[in-house]
Formats: C-alpha cells, sequence, structure tokens
C-alpha cells in the first residue's frame, strides 16, 4: 500500500479495464470518494457503493461498476486513459484562468479547489482554481 491513494486508484481501475472486468474495489478516502462521485456524474462509470467497516471489510471500500460499449469479448471501455498529474512529489496548480482543456474537452480534468473536487469545465464557471489531479478520458 502506497501513501498515494489516487494513483493507487487509478491504477486499479486501468489494471481492470485492462482485463475487462466489470468492477474494481478501492480503498475508501475521502478523496477517493469524491473523484469517483465526478467520474459517476461525468458518465464515466455505471454506479458504485460504498461499503463501511464491518466484519466482511476490516476497512471501508468502494465499489465502482465499470461503464463498457458493445458487448462479449469486442466491448471498449468508455475510459480510455487516466493519467495522474499533480503528484506527491510535485504539486500542479492552475488559476482558474489557465486550466488545462484536455482533448479540446473531450476529457476532463479533475481539479481539488476550495469548494470541493470538480471538472475543469466547473471550476472554470465558478471562476476558481485549483490542484490538478488528473487527466480522463
Amino acid at each position: 500500500m502506497s501513501n498515494d491513494k489516487i494513483s493507487e486508484m487509478l491504477t486499479q481501475i486501468r489494471n481492470a479495464i485492462a482485463v475487462k472486468h466489470r468492477l474494481v474495489i478501492i480503498s475508501k478516502t475521502r478523496m477517493t470518494l469524491a473523484i469517483t462521485k465526478v467520474l459517476k456524474t461525468e458518465g464515466y462509470i455505471l454506479s458504485y457503493e460504498e461499503f463501511s467497516n464491518n466484519y466482511q471489510t476490516p476497512s471501508p471500500i468502494i465499489v465502482i461498476g465499470l461503464k463498457y460499449l458493445g458487448v462479449g469479448a469486442s466491448r471498449k471501455s468508455v475510459i480510455s486513459t487516466l493519467k495522474r498529474i499533480s503528484k506527491p512529489g510535485l504539486r500542479v496548480y492552475s488559476r482558474s484562468n489557465d486550466l488545462p482543456t484536455v482533448l479540446g474537452n473531450f476529457g476532463v480534468a479533475i481539479v481539488s479547489t476550495s469548494r470541493g473536487v470538480m471538472t475543469n469545465l466547473q471550476a472554470k464557471q465558478l471562476g476558481i482554481g485549483g490542484e490538478i489531479l488528473c487527466y480522463i478520458w
């Protein structure tokens, strides 16, 4: 287990997509839950469910239902790329007018702002900047 839960989450999703799993289990923190909510509202995942501490799960987890297009072995994931931007050793911050556009707004950048975790488009509308966590397309 690493200290960077966001990178761990993105890697687990990337690995699950590579082998075409329908579900992925990640550890629950406030940040991973906020990122999961953004992924759901943007349509990159089907659903998610939180599980608290009990005898079956010693630590809190989130089960994410991945979204695919097509059926059978030829199905293709809605998420093609997950890229971590700000890392513990090198934080990347941006002002509201300097927020990045990801693939001409076909993808999204997830930004941690003073008003919570949101997409780059929502942060631009609110006129606030923050830490750029990752790109998704």
